[in-house]
């Protein structure tokens, strides 16, 4: 793939260089030339100094046969108005922006363009550190449907199939973290202790996931 990032703080050069360890190619947009500094001498994509909404600066970068292109820079309309010509004028198939308004944030996923919300991230994260109870939402699709939640369990799950709990909850079990580490599990997966569980849910399923989950589960399941 060819990656054009708008924006070269600490997000943009950190996932410049994500990027090319994984064998993609880079190109980096910053209006400040002292910026590309970050990136250090082992960077070997392209930086381009300009405006990361000016055409020509992004042809220079390679929009034209760009796979993707992100928006990192510290500005909520300077990411959305790059994010929405690098779509509607040059055609690229994955746009993401990074927003701070999450009011803002909400109303362009509406439009179609992902957004990541850094501030709504930041303390949705801190609060499912701080109160573990309920569920904290992970992710949310772009339409404002579906969404992933940690869905903490009874003890009493403990030992049964993620198929069970599935059934139980009318949910998916989008993954789970053991150990510290993230997993997809098969249908036949046990739920072990210390397991944090994340479920595929829409708004209206919600709170009855997270109260079935919660409760012990019916005899024979």
């Amino acid at each position: 793939m060819h990656v054009v990032i708008m924006g070269c703080g600490r997000v943009g050069s950190t996932l410049a260089h994500s990027l090319e360890s994984r064998g993609h190619s880079v190109a980096v947009i910053d209006h400040d030339s002292d910026a590309f500094r970050r990136l250090g001498p082992e960077f070997a994509g392209i930086t381009v100094t300009g405006a990361g909404f000016d055409g020509e600066v992004l042809r220079q970068a390679g929009i034209e046969r760009a796979d993707a292109f992100a928006a990192v820079s510290s500005g909520d309309n300077s990411n959305i108005i790059s994010a929405r010509l690098a779509r509607e004028t040059f055609g690229v198939s994955r746009v993401a922006a990074r927003i701070y308004d999450q009011r803002r944030a909400q109303v362009y996923e509406r439009l179609g363009i992902p957004t990541v919300a850094t501030v709504r991230w930041t303390a949705d994260r801190m609060l499912r550190h701080l109160v573990p109870e309920g569920n904290v939402e992970i992710f949310r699709d772009p339409t404002s449907t579906v969404s992933i939640v940690e869905v903490p369990v009874h003890k009493d799950w403990i030992g049964r199939s993620v198929h069970a709990l599935e059934g139980a909850t009318g949910a998916r079990v989008a993954y789970l973290i053991r150990f510290g580490i993230g997993t997809l599990p098969a249908p036949s997966t046990v739920v072990q202790e210390g397991d944090q569980l994340f479920m595929l849910v829409t708004d209206d399923i919600a709170a009855t996931v997270t109260s079935v989950a919660a409760a012990p589960p019916e005899g024979g399941l």
